[in-house]
């Protein structure tokens, strides 16, 4: 049966899915994350909080989904979505600081540099970046050694200056860069920078793990790239639209700023008509995965709909 016929289950499955999930990851990253004594403990303490003081484990969930794609062991591919999830946050944290975002809350709670200090959370961001990658060269994650090192790799491109870091600088410069009207093909490529590659890393870590050939390598990133820009319209949807208390972080930032964003230069309807057909292209590139990949279309679905 072709997969567009294939009726997705509903928001409350994948919310059930969602929250067993995440319980099973923070299971991980409690491991990962030890408390320790000693001069450092400070340092693990606000790591911690960095990792375990909630969020919508999204791109942890991802990597759990295409892993089952191929029949790998959830155990593995749980560490690759710690790692994934240490990655997502070391970044949060950065990017809070003044130096950047300068934001004083996140996920409802002070951002880190505020529950600490700002040198304890760059060294808490410098911890989990290299946790994510001592986590995948363990044989544990994978017995293979070519597995881990091609993981390894995949997430280096992933979050550093050709990805996340790269799209970080470049938001740094948008309010300079992007003013007025802006170029819808700048901010595409800032957030496929930014946003995107780790979706992308986070989806394509099953194929890795599951040695999937590159057809449906390459199904699961195009997924991951059109679902990444349908998430930042929606993002950019809630900076204006959203309410503090359920987003968990300051607002309208972007509009004081002056920064161009996908809403700015299209409007409110159009952007989100365009968040919904990234969606449904999304969603197209996952039939060669028939209902197998259900978790992966309620995402995308998700993403979208979301109020925070």
């Amino acid at each position: 049966m072709s997969p567009l016929h294939v009726v997705e289950p509903g928001e409350d499955v994948l919310k059930t899915r969602m929250i067993e999930a995440s319980a099973r990851i923070e299971s991980t990253l409690n491991a990962l994350l030890p408390l320790k004594g000693g001069p450092e403990a400070r340092l693990y303490q606000a790591m911690r909080y960095a990792t375990m003081n909630g969020g919508k484990r999204l791109r942890p969930f991802l990597v759990l989904s295409s892993a089952a794609l191929f029949g790998v062991r959830e155990s593995c591919a749980l560490r690759v979505a710690a790692a994934v999830e240490c990655v997502h946050c070391y970044s949060l944290v950065h990017d809070d600081l003044p130096a950047m975002d300068d934001d004083d809350v996140r996920r409802g709670k002070p951002s880190t540099h505020r529950a600490y200090d700002e040198a304890t959370a760059i060294l808490v961001g410098d911890g989990l970046l290299t946790l994510a990658f001592e986590t995948l060269a363990n044989p544990e994650t994978h017995e293979d050694p070519l597995i881990r090192a091609n993981l390894s790799l995949a997430l280096a491109k992933a979050a550093g200056a050709r990805g996340m870091v790269g799209g970080q600088m470049i938001d740094m410069l948008a309010p300079q860069a992007l003013q007025g009207d802006g170029d819808i093909g700048a901010i595409t490529r800032l957030q496929r920078l930014k946003t995107g590659e780790l979706f992308a890393f986070a989806c394509e870590s099953g194929a890795i793990l599951g040695r999937g050939d590159n057809t449906r390598r390459q199904a699961l990133h195009a997924f991951a790239h059109d679902m990444g820009l349908a998430f930042q319209i929606a993002d950019d949807l809630l900076d204006l639209e959203g309410r503090e208390e359920e987003v968990g972080k300051a607002l309208r930032k972007d509009v004081r700023a002056g920064k161009a964003t996908f809403v700015s230069i299209l409007g409110i309807e159009r952007a989100r008509d365009q968040a919904q057909l990234l969606v449904d292209q999304a969603v197209q590139h996952l039939e060669i995965f028939d209902e197998r990949a259900d978790n992966l279309r309620m995402v995308a679905r998700f993403v979208v709909d979301r109020r925070a």
